[in-house]
């Protein structure tokens, strides 16, 4: 429903060759510069939660947004929308949160904006960050570039916050302890570039709705067919085991630290090499290419040796997850 409300309405309402490439951030050039800005709002609940806060996940996230077209993330505006009667305690730990998630990202919080709705017509606090960076190099990273025989990355286990988020809200508790993955990716980027070049054509951190959106968006933009292996996609067992006991698909579960790459055969083994090497990439594998059949058609390789289809989801597994 999201999908279709932004593609009948926003899209259509504010259409521009930038905004109709559909990526996480739009790309514009500046007398020469390139500019890459990217804005997104945070929800979730609960506001703290194992691995990170919503402070540091607004900072996190608009960051990697921003990077995925291969950009310098530099700048970031910030937004608070407060409810009346919000505790200043709270809001200072999440200040703090983000200040020192900024300082690890290498970003400048250059402006804001703060508004108090009265109480019981908001939640606590709502985010909204704006990031800001340069593509340095003559890259051109979209979701609208891969080719058939591209090679499929994925940088590490999925499924890690949205369990996270879950678990906390519903006081579940699991045998092995799973935290979020909330992690900022710009320096992850930059050794993918630096290792493919131009043999990367295409990056996004899969975040709410998971791997299997992404795979989606990504087979849509490009008009190419899409093919993974259950097997190769790397999972936590701790996290598998909650989505089994949960009945909940990994494939769309979200993410805060993860990112998809889509790069040319002959640059995968490289890039591959330079994620592994990364401390955020440990767990990277290929985990599928791109073909020519089937445009705008995701279809996995089960354990079981069957293929099926793997569609966007349909409604929303866990909402404000982000």
């Amino acid at each position: 429903m999201m999908n279709d409300l932004i593609g009948k309405l926003f899209l259509w309402a504010f259409a521009n060759p930038v905004l109709d490439r559909q990526d996480d951030q739009g790309v514009v050039e500046i007398r020469g510069v390139r500019v890459a800005v990217s804005t997104d709002s945070f929800v979730v609940d609960p506001l703290f939660f194992p691995g990170g806060d919503i402070g540091e996940l607004a900072v996190n996230g608009t960051v990697n947004d921003v990077c995925m077209c291969g950009a310098t993330p530099l700048f970031l505006t910030t937004g608070f929308i407060l409810e009346e009667g919000m505790p200043l305690e709270t809001l200072k730990k999440i200040v703090e949160s983000m200040r020192a998630a900024a300082l690890k990202a290498g970003v400048t919080i250059i402006a804001g904006d703060t508004k108090v709705v009265n109480k019981g017509k908001g939640d606590k606090v709502f985010i909204n960050t704006t990031g800001i960076g340069i593509v340095e190099r003559g890259l051109s990273i979209s979701s609208g570039n891969l080719q058939p025989g591209d090679v499929l990355i994925l940088s590490g286990t999925i499924g890690d916050h949205g369990i996270t988020i879950l678990s906390q809200r519903e006081g579940l508790a699991f045998q092995a302890p799973v935290e979020s993955d909330t992690a900022p990716l710009n320096e992850l980027v930059r050794c993918i570039v630096d290792a493919g070049g131009e043999g990367v054509h295409a990056m996004r951190d899969p975040t709410r709705g998971g791997l299997a959106a992404t795979l989606n968006e990504f087979a849509v933009a490009s008009r190419v067919g899409i093919k993974v292996h259950e097997d190769r996609i790397p999972v936590d067992p701790a996290v598998a085991g909650a989505c089994e006991l949960l009945g909940l698909d990994p494939l769309y579960v979200a993410n805060e630290g993860k990112a998809l790459v889509a790069t040319d055969e002959s640059a995968a083994e490289n890039v591959l090499k330079a994620i592994k090497k990364h401390p955020l990439g440990r767990n990277a594998a290929i985990i599928g290419r791109v073909v020519r059949e089937d445009p705008g058609l995701v279809s996995m390789r089960t354990r079981l040796g069957t293929w099926r289809i793997v569609d966007m989801l349909v409604g929303e597994q866990l909402p404000r997850i982000c």
